[in-house]
């Protein structure tokens, strides 16, 4: 497998937890554009949530292949709940389905940055239990950090936790390099010293005032990182999203959109 361009989910919806059954109209869309994938977050899976066999059928029919899940958990603990271990395991389970799928793993933003290091330990904990059962199961899982304000994982000493603490022999890493920036690093950095644990990669725009920017428009230099990602090896999957209030309007237009800037200035780079 060579590097392949996909797109997330959260580009029409960007609530983790608000539940859509639009995944048909997505899924046309990203395919119809040019796109060779999706990571769907777990809450728009809507009617396929139960049948996995459905969503194949519907990704084969336009051409395209799932390429993550995206499962997002609180982790209130240094130990996964009943429920979000089974939360966990049920989608293990789904993504199984799917030949090169994963699951991308975020974790949710909390109310502030108290007691900082405990919660990061704690969140570190719990991903990396689920990441061990992952691998068990044959089936990749990578963290993915954010960058909101009362985010658990947003600045330079915030990753430097997780990169001590990560058990990356069982869950890899998700660079969003939209993330990245808007925490005030830079993404083509953060990449390059991580390739050899990075298993899924994000794509956004961002600018050096933190806004978010139509991909090309921001300050994100995103061929720098995909020439990194080749020169390494990779072989996984980039996911562009975009958080523009233009998106919020009609998302789908911005994925056309998006699809132009990556055939014309991304995908001539992995080939």
């Amino acid at each position: 497998m060579t590097i392949k361009f996909g797109c997330h989910t959260s580009t029409w919806v960007l609530d983790y937890d608000k539940e859509v059954d639009n995944l048909d109209h997505i899924i046309d869309v990203v395919s119809d554009a040019g796109f060779q994938g999706i990571d769907v977050q777990v809450a728009l899976l809507g009617k396929y949530n139960n049948d996995p066999q459905a969503l194949k059928e519907k990704l084969d029919s336009k051409g395209i292949e799932l390429a993550s899940l995206t499962v997002p958990f609180t982790w209130l603990s240094d130990k996964e709940s009943e429920e979000e271990k089974a939360r966990a395991d049920f989608y293990i389970e789904y993504v199984k389905h799917f030949p090169n799928a994963m699951l991308n793993v975020p974790s949710r933003v909390g109310p502030n940055r108290e007691d900082l290091l405990k919660r990061q330990r704690e969140i570190i904990s719990c991903a990396n239990a689920l990441g061990k059962r992952a691998y068990e199961n044959g089936v990749v899982a990578a963290f993915h950090p954010a960058s909101p304000a009362t985010s658990y994982f947003r600045i330079k000493s915030d990753y430097k936790v997780l990169f001590e603490e990560l058990d990356t022999r069982y869950i890899g890493y998700t660079p969003d390099c939209g993330h990245i920036a808007a925490g005030g690093m830079n993404p083509v950095d953060i990449v390059r010293d991580n390739l050899p644990i990075i298993k899924h990669v994000h794509f956004k725009d961002c600018s050096k005032s933190f806004e978010w920017k139509k991909m090309g428009d921001g300050d994100i230099d995103f061929p720098a990182i995909v020439k990194s990602l080749v020169d390494y090896g990779y072989n996984g999957w980039i996911m562009v999203e975009e958080e523009t209030p233009e998106t919020a309007i009609d998302p789908d237009k911005a994925i056309y959109n998006t699809y132009k800037y990556v055939a014309n200035n991304l995908k001539p780079i992995t080939e």
